[in-house]
């Protein structure tokens, strides 16, 4: 339980740090950013799945690269009702998605040491 709150901490602290790397994407408050990455965590554990196995057949034609445009519309679609939480456009979206993801991988690296050592 312990590490899933401190997941959840490090994921509010990249979606704080990701309007400093992509100033398309804007978040108000360390509040919002809590809310946000709640929200995000929910979406990419129930919604995400189902939408990668509808997409599979565009996701093999593609070689994967389909799993990038899937992450930026679930990005999108949390920052579309979620007040303090706002993305310029899809592309940003996107790429919002891949920083924040890289930020947060980072940080649990740093904070949990590597699993595989």
């Amino acid at each position: 339980m312990r590490r899933l709150l401190i997941v959840w901490l490090i994921n509010a602290l990249a979606l704080l740090a990701l309007p400093y790397v992509v100033p398309s994407v804007q978040v108000d408050s360390f509040v919002t950013a809590l809310a946000a990455a709640l929200v995000l965590g929910l979406v990419n554990s129930l919604i995400r799945p189902l939408l990668v196995l509808l997409t599979l057949p565009a996701t093999i034609l593609t070689l994967g690269l389909f799993i990038f445009v899937i992450n930026g519309l679930l990005f999108w679609f949390v920052a579309s009702f979620l007040k303090g939480f706002a993305v310029a456009g899809f592309w940003s979206a996107v790429l919002g998605a891949i920083v924040y993801a890289l930020i947060s991988w980072a940080a649990s690296v740093i904070v949990f040491g590597d699993r595989r050592a």
